[in-house]
């Protein structure tokens, strides 16, 4: 990655040159990336510059006509950098450019640069993106009827309708490709029988994700109780385990949300419904009937919850630090907090995986900004991460 050096021609101290060298040399270890010096501008996925000293601001000007956004400023925090960062800054911000200014500590800045180089990456990986519509959104989600060609414009991302009568077609089919999880799944204490079926449904998912070359894909799972006599919960688990963005509900906010997330956290994550709050604690309830089968520590089968028939996923999380997200499809409304979570619960009245979280944001902000009935959680927090990509697009 190249990074442009900017120094005044009334600066001549080869130290100025040396800090830099030793500020890229600690990024390139903390961050695993080389980093070249560049002292003209050129086209970068990021802009990056270094303002070793004031009077710069000329220079700055003149290469503006080279570089993307984000401009990203970072300061050597002596021989004025910082105030001549401030003046480009502005001028940035004159002119509805974005750019942001990095200035502190090796390891703050390394810190902060992980967060804009992720947050860079995960946009542009999401204007490659496909994704399928499997029927139509569940009759009970009235607010996830979107706009096809929003979502293209803003985001990059294609999505494609696909009946359910084809996937229905694919189910009868009546089989699926053998792997060791599907394996290791037919030897759990479960009825066989209904695994198998399960399975089938997996098939017919990982299917119709080769034909169109998915990246991901939501479902209207429920008709699959009616018309096939279970549910889609297990294939959902193997694929997401499998990399593949899987969701419920024909639920594309949900699903797109899912993408956002993992991208930027590289972790899997669970779809779920909150279904109770504790304000005195902050506490949420989450659950749902599916999750990644590579995301908790231990797992049985179930039935599905609403229905009692077909194969669920009844996992314990791992406790710890989590992060809860949400947002509609256009990226316009959303909610990010940090969380812990504390325990996984086993209770009769939920679906089947459910874990009990703190919200360092509190119920009240999460009562209060509402994307939907829906919610993605991964392990690990990555709400610093969110706000930098919201930030970025």
């Amino acid at each position: 990655m190249n990074y442009l050096f900017l120094k005044s021609m009334m600066h001549k101290d080869p130290r100025l040159e040396n800090e830099a060298d030793d500020l890229f040399r600690y990024l390139s270890k903390e961050l695993s990336l080389e980093f070249n010096k560049k002292t003209k501008a050129e086209d970068e996925d990021v802009s990056l510059l270094y303002v070793s000293t004031g009077g710069t601001a000329g220079l700055f000007k003149e290469s503006l006509k080279h570089l993307k956004e984000p401009v990203v400023i970072v300061t050597s925090g002596t021989d004025n950098s910082l105030s001549a960062s401030m003046e480009m800054m502005t001028y940035l911000a004159d002119n509805k450019i974005k750019g942001k200014l990095l200035h502190g500590t090796k390891t703050e800045i390394a810190r902060d640069l992980e967060y804009i180089l992720k947050a860079v990456e995960t946009r542009n990986q999401l204007k490659s993106m496909k994704l399928g519509m499997i029927g139509k959104p569940s009759d009970w989600l009235i607010s996830t009827n979107v706009d096809y060609s929003i979502i293209k414009d803003k985001l990059g991302i294609e999505v494609i309708d696909i009946s359910m009568d084809e996937l229905l077609s694919e189910i009868g089919k009546g089989f699926y490709e053998e792997n060791n999880h599907t394996k290791e799944l037919l030897n759990r204490d479960f009825n066989k029988s209904e695994i198998e079926k399960a399975l089938h449904i997996y098939g017919a998912f990982s299917r119709l994700v080769e034909k169109y070359k998915l990246d991901g894909f939501s479902v209207r799972c429920f008709d699959l109780l009616t018309s096939v006599k279970n549910t889609g919960c297990l294939g959902l688990a193997l694929l997401n385990q499998e990399g593949i963005y899987s969701g419920c509900e024909g639920d594309l906010p949900s699903l797109i949300s899912m993408a956002i997330l993992s991208k930027l956290s590289n972790k899997p994550i669970f779809q779920s419904n909150p279904s109770r709050i504790n304000k005195s604690n902050n506490e949420i309830i989450f659950a749902h009937c599916t999750l990644p089968l590579n995301m908790p520590e231990k797992y049985n089968l179930d039935t599905h919850f609403e229905s009692g028939i077909g194969v669920a996923v009844a996992g314990d999380i791992p406790k710890g630090k989590a992060t809860i997200f949400k947002s509609n499809s256009t990226l316009e409304r959303y909610f990010i907090s940090e969380g812990d979570i504390l325990e996984s619960l086993h209770e009769d009245n939920l679906c089947r995986s459910q874990i009990r979280i703190a919200a360092k944001e509190g119920v009240d902000k999460f009562l209060n900004t509402p994307v939907g009935n829906h919610y993605l959680i991964c392990l690990g927090d990555y709400t610093n991460h969110l706000k930098e990509f919201f930030e970025i697009i």
